[in-house]
C-alpha cells in the first residue's frame, strides 16, 4: 500500500536525485527528517513501528541503492522508535 505521507515533497525528492556528495545528501537527510517530524507522518511512523513487532512490513522504493534513497532515512527513523528492523 502507498502511504504517501512516508514520500518526501516532490523539492526534496528533486534534492535527493540532484545529492552528488554527502554534503548534499546530509542536507537532503535534514530536511526529509523534519517533514517526517510534522505530525501526521510522525503518528504513521510511530504506527508502523509498533505493528513492526507483531507482523511483518516491507517499505519499498524505484531507487536502486537503499543507501541513496529516502527507504534509508525511514529505516532510521522507525529504528529510533524501537521497530523492528531485519
Amino acid at each position: 500500500m502507498w502511504q504517501p505521507l512516508l514520500s518526501p515533497s516532490p523539492e526534496l525528492v528533486a534534492e535527493a536525485k540532484a545529492a552528488e556528495d554527502a554534503k548534499a545528501w546530509g542536507a537532503f537527510k535534514r530536511k526529509f527528517k523534519a517533514e517526517m517530524n510534522e505530525p501526521a507522518p510522525s503518528q504513521m511512523l510511530d504506527l508502523l513501528a509498533a505493528l513492526s513487532h507483531q507482523t511483518s512490513l516491507a517499505l519499498g522504493c524505484y531507487c536502486e541503492e537503499e543507501a541513496h534513497c529516502h527507504r534509508s532515512v525511514l529505516r532510521e527513523l522507525l529504528e529510533a522508535r524501537g521497530a523492528k528492523v531485519v
